[in-house]
């Protein structure tokens, strides 16, 4: 029974001795991650500022980029992901402190990954505004043809932009890389079918004129 007791004194003291040593090492991550997530949550604050101020989101909303609900707009989104690359830029050394290795091989993956999704949000936000200038380009120099086939074309311009920003979006995501490659090859040559069709069936008349044309010089 002695020994008993004196196991458990003993295992009773070092689990106190090492919570003691812990405590310092506890309040000193906290307070790191306490700071990061303040800063964090100043810079996302800023960066919805300079939004409004440069009014990005009436920029986008005119050149006809999808709109989402106010927590999910594009600006927030962007602010979102900065808050969060800081706050886990600062888990970082709190996990450090904390004696947590693996999770900070963990959060050094995410941290690495976070940047693919700022710049996915860029391409996204810049090919659809792209794909509505383009829209309009096309609508306004079709002059020579019937308003429907003007609409149309540009319409089809519009969304063969949208599609190849969608698919270069999920490619700097990483997702299914393999997938999205073969799909990107297949649209390209479905666009390029499809356009050879088109003009070789409406260009008949045309290239049969030339044809002639040639044949008399050469007469």
């Amino acid at each position: 029974m002695t020994d008993i007791g004196t196991t458990l004194v003993a295992s009773i003291n070092a689990g106190l001795v090492l919570l003691v040593a812990f405590i310092p090492k506890f309040v000193l991550g906290l307070v790191i991650l306490l700071i990061g997530i303040i800063i964090a949550s100043i810079l996302k604050q800023a960066v919805l500022e300079l939004s409004k101020a440069l009014k990005v989101e009436t920029f986008l909303k005119k050149y006809g980029v999808p709109e989402a609900r106010d927590e999910f707009s594009w600006t927030s989104i962007l602010a979102e992901i900065v808050r969060w690359f800081v706050i886990i830029l600062f888990l970082l050394p709190t996990a450090d402190v904390w004696g947590l290795p693996r999770i900070d091989t963990v959060l050094n993956q995410v941290l690495l990954y976070i940047p693919n999704v700022f710049v996915a949000v860029v391409i996204a936000m810049i090919g659809f505004v792209f794909a509505r200038i383009a829209h309009d380009v096309v609508l306004a120099s079709a002059k020579g043809l019937s308003p429907d086939t003007a609409r149309t074309v540009a319409s089809i311009t519009r969304w063969a932009i949208a599609v190849f920003v969608i698919l270069a979006v999920l490619n700097q995501l990483g997702v299914a890389a393999d997938l999205v490659k073969i799909l990107f090859t297949g649209f390209v040559a479905m666009l390029a079918i499809a356009g050879g069709i088109a003009f070789g069936l409406g260009g008949q008349n045309s290239a049969k004129d030339v044809i002639e044309d040639v044949r008399k010089k050469l007469r």
